[in-house]
């Protein structure tokens, strides 16, 4: 079986006013199905642009990415959305769910979406929100919900349609420390029980730590840990 996402030599400069910045500089990575990988970077060195473009959300101007063996990454755009719906899953910082939603529907959206039906959608969506004890939130809007409720309903939606590989942008960076404790176990405990493939950037090193490995972003290229 072929590695969930694979970067080969991925390259991307952005062209300003003044001048052109290189970003990614002959980024290689590999994410094996299971595996926990914290990618740990200070702000402004090209993280975001990196899980963008893992994620299928911006294209390299060099290189491949590759989601299930498949170069993915200078496909049409309708098929990379096709590929980024039904493989990738994504949660950020800020959970960025819908407002005029409930819990429940909010998780089961993504999968009506692909095409599933509303009843399928739903089953997924309980016990998804179930697995991250919200099980009795489930006809909560957003806005009664506490924060870390909120972010764990953003994973729980990131996982509805069984991605293969799962990005997430400090997912517990706006939580307190107690909360984002429980939030990350959560996230951790289900990611390795689905066996996907994870990219989890944080600038904690004490939740990179529990991770299976760590990589660092250094003059746009990947730098291993060990």
């Amino acid at each position: 079986m072929n590695d969930p996402l694979v970067l080969q030599n991925v390259h991307r400069t952005y062209k300003g006013e003044a001048a052109e910045v290189r970003v990614l500089r002959g980024v290689d990575l590999t994410l094996r199905s299971g595996e926990i990988v914290a990618l740990v970077a200070p702000s402004g060195v090209g993280k975001s642009t990196l899980l963008h473009i893992a994620g299928l959300l911006d294209r390299p101007d060099e290189g491949a990415v590759l989601v299930d063996g498949k170069d993915a990454g200078n496909l049409p755009d309708a098929e990379r959305t096709a590929v980024r719906r039904d493989t990738i899953g994504f949660v950020y910082q800020f959970h960025h769910l819908l407002g005029e939603f409930t819990a429940l529907e909010n998780v089961a959206l993504p999968r009506m979406i692909a095409g599933g039906s509303r009843r399928d959608a739903e089953k997924r969506a309980v016990e998804l929100l179930g697995a991250f004890g919200l099980g009795k939130r489930l006809r909560h809007l957003p806005g009664k919900l506490s924060g870390g409720e909120q972010q764990r309903v953003a994973i729980a939606r990131a996982l509805a349609n069984q991605p293969r590989v799962l990005l997430a942008d400090e997912p517990t960076g706006n939580l307190d420390v107690e909360t984002a404790e429980t939030v990350f176990a959560e996230l951790v405990s289900r990611v390795r029980d689905l066996g996907v493939a994870a990219l989890i950037a944080t600038h904690n090193p004490e939740l990179a730590a529990r991770m299976d490995r760590t990589i660092r972003l250094r003059d746009g290229k990947i730098v291993e840990e060990t």
